[in-house]
């Protein structure tokens, strides 16, 4: 039987490849709006993150999303991505 090959992404927080299930997609519409997409299925351009908040903090940081979508990133909306994490983890 063939093996199928596994997606990997890489964070934009850590730098660290890993399984495409294992992440959260950051998605940036033709808006220009961003939000957080658990199913990997939204339109637009994305970027991937693990499930933690800790990754989002370093990627404000580091501007990995800025990188990304090669556009500036409000701090407004890393906090609405933050309490989008927060009602992840209530789930």
């Amino acid at each position: 039987m063939k093996q199928r090959k596994i997606p990997l992404r890489k964070c934009t927080g850590c730098n660290e490849m890993k399984n495409k299930k294992e992440m959260i997609r950051v998605v940036r519409n033709n808006e220009g709006e961003f939000s957080l997409d658990f199913n990997g299925k939204k339109p637009g351009r994305g970027a991937y993150i693990c499930k933690n908040v800790e990754c989002l903090n370093h990627a404000e940081k580091n501007k990995g999303l800025e990188r990304s979508f090669k556009t500036p990133v409000d701090k407004e909306i890393y906090n609405t991505l933050r309490e989008e994490f927060k009602q992840y983890d209530g789930q």
